[in-house]
């Protein structure tokens, strides 16, 4: 496969792969619906917005709502910060849930793309419509599988050299 897309959150089997898919995570300390929740919980500025955004009845509905809240009740550094807590909330949500982990990682090289059918700003910023867009959902679980592949990789390179130490110790 040299591209697996996704979108909706009840697609098998990539559906989880969306902000959207149902299962909780922990971040900074919080329980958290979906990571949607998590990622929607750093926009707000003002605790009684974050309440009314987390209070959404379902997450779909909460990412409605986020966006179309007023300037002023974003955090002011929202737009230099949203990049970093979304790669936060998807580390999160891939290294709590194993059944996920292994999911990312069986998508090999392939390229991930949230593939997205309304034509606007948002689905062009975090997916692609039509094969236009930054993808950056895509492009940051890339990142992050990646990340989980040198971690996986790492141990067995410190144990080989640890095991060569040792060899070397007891033939000295």
């Amino acid at each position: 496969m040299d591209e697996i897309g996704f979108y909706r959150a009840n697609e098998k089997p990539y559906g989880v792969f969306s902000n959207l898919y149902k299962r909780p995570i922990i971040f900074d300390g919080v329980e958290y619906q979906t990571s949607e929740h998590a990622y929607q919980a750093g926009k707000a500025r003002k605790e009684s917005v974050k309440k009314w955004l987390m209070d959404a009845p379902s997450p779909s509905l909460l990412a409605m709502a986020a966006h179309g809240l007023y300037v002023w009740d974003i955090s002011p550094d929202w737009s230099k910060t949203k990049f970093e807590r979304m790669r936060g909330v998807l580390l999160a949500k891939f290294t709590q849930h194993d059944d996920l982990r292994e999911l990312l990682m069986s998508t090999g090289d392939a390229r991930l793309v949230e593939v997205a059918t309304v034509d606007n700003a948002v689905n062009r910023l975090w997916g692609e419509v039509n094969g236009v867009g930054k993808n950056m959902l895509g492009v940051l679980l890339m990142e992050l599988r990646d990340k989980l592949r040198a971690e996986v990789k790492a141990p067995v390179k410190r144990k080989s050299a640890a095991k060569k130490l040792a060899g070397e110790s007891l033939a000295a």
